[in-house]
Order: C-alpha cells, then structure tokens, then sequence
C-alpha cells in the first residue's frame, strides 16, 4: 500500500521531535551490534555490522566536535587523519581505529584524564551523507548519528510530488545496503543513522516515479468515479 504524502510527511515530523533523552540511547553499543550479529545470521546485513565491529565508525576526514570545560584550546571541531587518529593540540592524537561511536565519549574522555583532571567534556561526531533524487534541495547534509533519517530528508525539504518513496535506497559507492521494505519499516521505527549503520559520504537516494505509474493513478481514479456522473454526462 502506498503511504499519502501528507501522511508521510506528519511521520517524519513525528520521528523527528525525538527527545533528548531518546537521542542519547540511540547510538548502538558493541553489545547491542554483537546481538544483532547473531539474530541476522547470514542474512545480507550482517556484514555491515561485522564490518563496524572490525574496523569501528570512524574514517579519514570525518569531524568530531570536542568540547572540555574550562580550556578554550581543547574546544572545538577536530578531523580524523589518514591512521585513524584525532590528532589534539598540545596532547598528541587520540586512536580510533576499532572504536565505535557510542564508545567515542568514554574513548576521549579517557585519553585526557591522562593530562587533565576529572576532565567535563562533550563529544560530537559529525556525519556528512548525500540526499540525491526526488527531494526538493539535494545535496550534501550534515547530521549528528543519533538523528533519524527522517531528519535528512527534512532538512533536504521533503520529498517531491513525484518521489517513489516506496523504492527509496541507502548506497555506498555503487552498493545499495539498503532499500524497500526494510528501510520503509526502520524509518517508521525511528532508526538512527546510527542505527542504520550509515557511515559518513553515504548516499540516500530517492527515484522518480515512472510516467506509467502515473498513468495507471490516473486511471484509477477515473475509473473510480461514480457511474451515476458518468451517466449524467453522457445525457447532457
């Protein structure tokens, strides 16, 4: 069946008014995935999972927004060189190879107990992913993980009257990871990004709907009028 646009319109306004506090739990912990692991089996989507356990989120190029109470100079927006580190001024570079990002705030947080006591600090990754297809301004997007994909797609102004949301996918680099039903229903639960284990330079597609489907809309709806107007206006 498909889902009126208004309908999935009031959707994503819903899934995107999450709170705080859901925010938070969002991000999938090593456990979390590990379990999820064993309930896919061989399903397909085990191998993005086994992939995060292995080699964790973070890539070259990819922002993490640090910020430690009371030093001005450990504050601000820091990018992930080639080894996987997150170099730190004054500090030296924080390891990240291996580390997820539900872990990213006890990782860093851990490091600079090393040089500062009881440090207070806030950590935010930065995801960067393309919205290409039917939606009214494509582009490139920038997202907290915790935040649902629903969020993107308002943020690339909804989609189009002619928007296939039905056959909407995620792709990385020529690969769809994910599409149809299953990315319909984690959308209507409310998945993180994290959650759908989208990794920064991911792209969320959105097809056209094909001329022959609107046709076949239009003619539904003629056929769908009733036969006393249709009689009526043969008689006058």
């Amino acid at each position: 069946m498909r889902i009126p646009l208004a309908v999935l319109g009031c959707l994503l306004v819903a899934v995107a008014s999450l709170s705080a506090q859901e925010s938070e739990t969002a991000l999938a912990s090593r456990t979390f995935l590990q379990g999820e692991l064993t309930r896919l089996g061989n399903d397909p989507s085990a191998a993005l999972i086994r992939a995060r356990l292995e080699s964790g989120d973070f890539l070259a190029g990819d922002r993490i927004f640090i910020r430690v109470q009371g030093d001005s100079v450990l504050t601000d927006t820091f990018t992930v060189v080639g080894d996987l580190q997150l170099p730190l001024p004054a500090i030296g570079a924080i390891p990240l190879r291996g580390v997820l990002r539900s872990e990213l705030k006890d990782k860093v947080t851990g490091y600079l107990s090393q040089y500062l006591r009881e440090p207070s600090v806030e950590v935010r990754p930065l995801m960067r992913i393309v919205v290409e297809g039917q939606v009214n301004k494509p582009g490139f997007y920038a997202a907290a993980p915790e935040r649902p994909l629903a969020d993107v797609i308002n943020a690339a102004g909804g989609f189009t009257q002619q928007a296939k949301m039905t056959d909407m996918r995620l792709q990385r680099g020529g690969t769809t990871i994910m599409n149809g039903r299953q990315l319909q229903n984690a959308m209507g639960q409310g998945f993180s990004l994290d959650r759908l284990n989208i990794r920064p330079g991911d792209r969320v597609y959105v097809p056209q709907r094909a001329d022959s489907e609107r046709t076949l809309r239009i003619v539904g709806l003629i056929l769908s009028v009733p036969v006393g107007i249709l009689a009526l206006t043969k008689v006058f």
